[in-house]
Order: C-alpha cells, then structure tokens, then sequence
C-alpha cells in the first residue's frame, strides 16, 4: 500500500499512478472537488484518508486575528496561486472580510523574492494584518512581519515556534495518527472504498507573547485562555 506525505500533490500523483495499490492520503483541499474521492462516506475506488479541512479553517484565522487586532481596517491575504484551492480561498476570505467590514487585500507568493515583494506591498497599504495560507519559508514571513510590525496569523504550529505571532489549526500527530489507524485496517483486510474519509476533531491554537510583546499588542485574557500553547 501507499501512504502519501506533502498533501494534494502527493495524494493526485499516487493516485495517477496506481487505481488498485491501496492509497491512504491526506489532502489540504476539498478531495472530492479535487478529484481524489468521489464522496467522504463512500470513498470508491482505492483511496482514503483525511481531510485537513484548511479551506475551511481560514475565516476563523481572521477571526482570530481581528481579536488580537479588532481596530484593523485593512488586511493582507498571502497565498501560493499555484495550490490547487486558493482560489477557494479567496473567495471564502472575502466573504468572511465583507462581514467584518474590513478591506482585503491578496498577495501571491511562489519564492522568497515574491514574499519580500509581497510584504513591499504591505509596508505601502499600511496593512493592519496578515493571514498566511499554505506557503513555505514560514521563519522568513515571521521575521518580515515582525520587522514590518504586521501581525500574522497562520494555519500551521511551527510558525509560531519560529517567532510568528499566532497559528490555529489542525493538530499534524493527530493527522498521522488517523492515517496509522487507516493504513492499520487496510492490512488486515479493510477496502479503502470502504473506509469513510476522515476529518480532524483537534486544532491547536498557539500564541507567542514575545512577538506579541515586540509588536506591543495586548493579549487578550479570553484568547490566552483558549491556547493550546503559549510561547513565553
């Protein structure tokens, strides 16, 4: 069998290359709109796995953010365009920034020269906040951000392990944990067709009050009492 590492990129080239080798996956997009599944329940064919539901997860990093920053009037969105669900993405975000009645503003990243030219642009519309989607060089958007004094928030923990402000989202061992499970009763027989597709109950919310501290925000009580972890 077939456990995939990396996300949709790996899953769609396991799936491409074999349509009977047992496959178990886990995606950041949507796997039935990207062509993995057919439905959660009932998987068909040979894969199954998890779903990280991170489409869905990015108005609550807004929300979150807005917490730490509730007199923002402008926010920056940085996406790779070439993942496969950013386009969701922005659509979902400016939904969820028109209820908030703050302006949005989306910058596309592919490499390091194309996130200094991003954070340029922030510096220019005296950006408020930043919202991070799926992209690398997390250590390096930290250090822009602080230097620029933008808080940001992003959907993964290490970023707030390398000096980000906040990260909320799903919880990775918990991610491989299902996965093992899975992988676990596709060798002792299951069919993955079978084997409903499944979606994580455990996010982690964590906050660094150093960068905080450095960006001169105050924490508020409430949000320091639901974190996961804070970074001291």
């Amino acid at each position: 069998m077939i456990v995939t590492q990396g996300g949709d990129p790996a899953s769609l080239a396991a799936k491409s290359a074999t349509a009977t080798i047992p496959i178990v996956f886990h995606t950041t997009s949507d796997p039935v709109a990207i062509g993995l599944i057919t439905s959660l329940a009932r998987p068909g064919g040979n894969l199954t796995g998890v779903s990280q539901m991170q489409d869905e997860l990015m108005p609550k990093l807004l929300e979150l953010l807005l917490e730490l920053v509730p007199q923002a009037k402008g926010i920056g969105l940085l996406v790779n365009p070439d993942e496969l669900y950013t386009e969701r993405i922005i659509r979902d975000m400016q939904e969820a920034v028109h209820a908030k009645r703050v302006d949005l503003r989306v910058l596309k990243a592919r490499t390091e020269r194309e996130i200094d030219a991003a954070f340029a642009t922030l510096v220019q519309m005296q950006a408020d906040g930043l919202v991070l989607n799926s992209i690398g060089w997390r250590a390096q958007i930290a250090a822009l951000a602080l230097r620029h004094a933008v808080p940001a928030i992003a959907p993964y923990r290490d970023f707030s392990g390398v000096g980000g402000l906040i990260s909320y989202g799903v919880s990775l061992t918990g991610i491989y944990h299902l996965k093992g499970i899975y992988t676990g009763k596709i060798l002792k027989g299951a069919k993955p067709a079978d084997l409903p597709v499944q979606q994580p109950t455990k996010f982690e919310l964590v906050i660094n009050m150093k960068t905080a501290t450095a960006l001169g925000l105050a924490v508020p009580q409430a949000l320091l009492a639901r974190a996961d972890e804070v970074i001291e």
